[in-house]
Order: C-alpha cells, then sequence, then structure tokens
C-alpha cells in the first residue's frame, strides 16, 4: 500500500513484544485509574448501553504523554516521529498523542468520518495519524477500516453521531468502493492521513482492543493551532473530545 496514493499504509513493526508489554502496563494503569486523567478522559460511545463491568464503552485519553511524561523516554514516540517524518516531511512534529480502547464485548463502532473535519483550516494539510495496535486488531475487535483514495476527495458534510460521546460521522459503509479492512498483529502500526475515511466496528470480543495514536503535522501549523486556541485538549480541556478525532 502506498500513503501517497491510497491515503494510509501498514507501516510494520515499531514495537517488538517485549516493548508492548511495557506499553500495556502503562495503558493499563490508565484504564483503572492509576493514572488520573482528569478531564483527558471520555466516553466515545457514551450514550449507548455497557456492559455492567465496563466504564466506557470506547475510552478516550487525551494526550498520555502529557498525563505520564515517562513515556516520551521509551521508543515509540522517536520511532513514530521519524515514520511521519519520511511520509508527510521532514517538518512534521507531534501534534497530539492519544488512548483509544474498546472495552471487551462493548460492540459500539467508531463511526466513518475523516479526521479533517474535527480539525482547523490550515493552509498547510499535512497531516498524519499513526495508529498502532497494543493488542492484536481484528475485524471483529474493531481493526481500522480505510476507503482507499478518499484523501484525495473533499471533506464530506459530517454530523454529530448518535453515540453522545462528541463523535462525528459522515455517510459511508463498509460497501463503499475501496473500503479495506486493515488488521494488525500487536506492535504493528497503519498510517493515515487527516482526509482519509476510516472507521472501526464495535469489539464483540472478550479481550480488549488497546491501541495508542500519535498524530503529526509541520511544526508551523501546530505553532498556528495552538496560536488559534486549539490544543487537542492540553490545557483547553473542553475541546477534548470536540476538536480531536476519534478512532
Amino acid at each position: 500500500m502506498s500513503f501517497d496514493e491510497d491515503g494510509f499504509a501498514c507501516t510494520g513493526e515499531l514495537l517488538s513484544a517485549a516493548e508492548v508489554e511495557t506499553y500495556r502496563a502503562i495503558y493499563d494503569r490508565f484504564l483503572t485509574g492509576a493514572i488520573d486523567c482528569g478531564p483527558k478522559r471520555s466516553d466515545l460511545g457514551a450514550g449507548t448501553t455497557r456492559r455492567d463491568d465496563a466504564v466506557e464503552n470506547i475510552t478516550q485519553i487525551m494526550w498520555p504523554s502529557a498525563l505520564h511524561p515517562p513515556l516520551l523516554a521509551l521508543p515509540l514516540h522517536r520511532r513514530a516521529l521519524d515514520l511521519a517524518r519520511r511520509l508527510i516531511g521532514d517538518d512534521a512534529v507531534l501534534d497530539f498523542d492519544m488512548l483509544i480502547d474498546k472495552a471487551p464485548g462493548s460492540a459500539v463502532a467508531t463511526p466513518w468520518h475523516q479526521d479533517a473535519a474535527y480539525w482547523l483550516d490550515l493552509p498547510d494539510p499535512r497531516a498524519v495519524s499513526v495508529w498502532v495496535a497494543l493488542d492484536e486488531s481484528t475485524v471483529d475487535n474493531g481493526c481500522m477500516w480505510y476507503v482507499r483514495g478518499s484523501h484525495r476527495t473533499p471533506i464530506r458534510p459530517h454530523w454529530p453521531a448518535g453515540t453522545g460521546g462528541g463523535a462525528i460521522e459522515c455517510a459511508c459503509s463498509e460497501d463503499e468502493p475501496g473500503a479495506t479492512p486493515v488488521p494488525l498483529p500487536p506492535g504493528h502500526a497503519v498510517a493515515h492521513a487527516g482526509g482519509t475515511l476510516h472507521y472501526s466496528r464495535g469489539n464483540s470480543t472478550d479481550g480488549h482492543r488497546r491501541a495508542y495514536i500519535l498524530n503529526f503535522r509541520p511544526a508551523a501549523m501546530v505553532e498556528l493551532e495552538r496560536e488559534r486556541g486549539m490544543d487537542h485538549g492540553l490545557e483547553n480541556n473542553e475541546r477534548t473530545v470536540r476538536n480531536t478525532a476519534a478512532r
């Protein structure tokens, strides 16, 4: 797969099996509340019935690297940045990171959308999200789906999703020409552009679907975002869900 042509590309292994275990241990401290997330934690599947033992259907935690700075000393941020610079240019820097976990048996889908529909309209639209699987990511537990070439088409009309969790959606389906599921083994990643249509099914399995997502864009555009008040929930917490892209 070609990132430029398709709007997404599998990147191969970014984390070894041992490194995955290290990230899982930290991730679970976020999920259990051992690392306090405050307003940076939300349920992207709010409004949908939860299993009795589930805190959220789709747990989104913004800025894990700010909440737990030791993450920055681990290899993922460096490797993902190297990847981003190969894909969109040497001026790429981290815009934000987040964790998204689909609870066992939650079966709540993340609606079809384009990330750029959440974001400010910037003069340089280059952006890449690196989606890293920390569990085996399958069609049944919510692996990513993409529509090939959709990043080269206009942003579609979006509206609030019915989950009540701040997500948005657009008209698309698994029957859309070019719609492709991308299952991944633990430690592997897929990168996608800001305009690429994507979604994931709910988790119908008995295990978690834990993902670590890192978003990159040109340094000048990150600076412009911050000047305009967009920090993806780093300080301006009321924008944590409304202005970030759910997956």
